[in-house]
């Protein structure tokens, strides 16, 4: 005698039922990571070669404005006679000393903007009054170029690193605190009830709910607040010149003007870049890619 539960063919209960299974296991599968080494071509073919090319196509189409004499070689030199301002400069043993001072004055006047940025961005998210009444001038504080505090530093403070690093907060302590209003305001109401419920309050609910709840949009602030730092820091330097204040890239930017030498000029703009280019790459990326992996808000590659 046959079974009740054998499966029948064309029965419509035994259908649905290997439909849902079908289903479970195609979720199963999509949710199954395979844990696969990359291999090392793989990887320089997908991150190192695009902006190697894009640096030699830079260059080329460089060398080809000298070539054709764009401009008058004293105003545009090549890229050779820009490498060999550097290695100058490496010569003397100055170079590095220049790149030191200006990263040791947007260091020390970052990390003081993170100080001031992040209480106050707590303050203005969570507290509508507070939101409401400066909440629209951080916002006004931010577009502003951070050039235009120099002349009013320089009145308050004279040529002195006060005055260097007055322009670095104001340039920078917005943007931090801006990101970070941004990240709070992107915290599930759902996620802050149940901090609440668990008795996380205060500074608790701060510390254990809040912050790392917003970590995304502060990281996000934070990248902003170094870009701004290091923009306010050159337009400092530029204009705030005096010998006991040490040389740093934007003054060194300043004196290739003076003497009227291009492939100096070029050199100090390169130094920004590099010094620029290699704090994003080698700190913030690096702690973005893992606050977002960690959310599952990006897929190892």
């Amino acid at each position: 005698m046959a079974s009740t539960e054998t499966k029948v063919a064309g029965d419509p209960a035994t259908t649905d039922s290997d439909q849902l299974a079908g289903l479970e296991a195609g979720l199963d599968a999509l949710e199954t990571r395979t844990a696969q080494r990359t291999p090392i071509g793989k990887i320089l073919l997908a991150k190192v070669v695009p902006p190697v090319v894009a640096v030699a196509l830079v260059l080329i189409a460089w060398q080809l404005a000298y070539h054709f004499e764009v401009k008058e070689h004293y105003l545009l030199p090549s890229p050779a006679d820009v490498g060999r301002t550097l290695q100058e400069k490496w010569l003397d043993g100055t170079l590095l000393d220049f790149v030191w001072t200006s990263l040791s004055r947007g260091a020390l006047g970052f990390v003081i903007s993170v100080l001031i940025g992040t209480p106050l961005g707590l303050i203005v998210a969570r507290v509508k009054v507070v939101r409401a009444a400066i909440g629209p001038i951080l916002s006004g504080l931010q577009s502003l170029p951070s050039v235009a505090w120099v002349p009013a530093a320089i009145i308050w403070f004279g040529l002195s690193d006060a005055t260097i690093y007055a322009v670095v907060l104001l340039g920078a302590v917005p943007s931090i605190a801006n990101g970070l209003v941004a990240g709070v305001d992107q915290i599930s109401p759902l996620y802050l009830r149940a901090g609440h419920v668990i008795g996380a309050r205060g500074l608790q609910g701060v510390r254990h709910v809040l912050l790392p709840a917003a970590l995304p949009g502060y990281i996000a602030g934070l990248k902003q607040g170094w870009a701004f730092s290091w923009r306010s820091l050159m337009a400092a330097e530029l204009i705030v010149n005096a010998p006991d204040l040490g040389v740093g890239l934007g003054q060194l930017l300043e004196q290739g003007r003076e003497l009227q030498d291009m492939s100096w000029v070029l050199s100090a703009i390169l130094l920004i870049l590099i010094v620029g280019i290699g704090v994003e790459l080698l700190l913030f990326a690096p702690l973005e890619r893992r606050v977002l992996r960690s959310r599952g808000l990006l897929v190892k590659s």
